[in-house]
């Protein structure tokens, strides 16, 4: 399985980003895909889901400022990030769970947003 990221960069605060993520497994159906964040000396962290059925869920502090969306037949996801805040300053992975709760983390993409 792999989870290709990519879209991040630096950005000045207030301004935007979208990260993209593509899943190019063989044998694999995520039901959910996403994004978790973690920076540096903090705990990895729930930034957004999107299920195939198109639930999502987002972590508390980027509701309203971020916004996911999938392709499920393409087990693609974006993350769109408009406003960000320095605090948004972390490497970015994507992530997937299968019907079986198997979970998979991509290589991450850093995301610095200065002040």
């Amino acid at each position: 399985v792999q989870l290709q990221a990519s879209g991040g960069g630096v950005v000045e605060a207030g301004g935007s980003l979208r990260l993209s993520c593509a899943e190019s497994g063989i044998i694999f159906s995520p039901n959910t895909m996403g994004w978790y964040r973690q920076a540096p000396g903090k705990e990895r962290e729930l930034v957004a889901t999107a299920t195939t059925d198109g639930i999502t869920d987002y972590g508390d502090s980027v509701k309203g400022r971020f916004t996911i969306s999938r392709d499920g037949s393409k087990n693609t996801v974006w993350l769109q990030m408009n406003s960000l805040r320095p605090e948004d300053t972390a490497v970015y992975y994507c992530y997937a769970r299968n019907a079986l709760d198997a979970v998979w983390f991509g290589q991450g993409t850093q995301v610095t947003v200065s002040s």
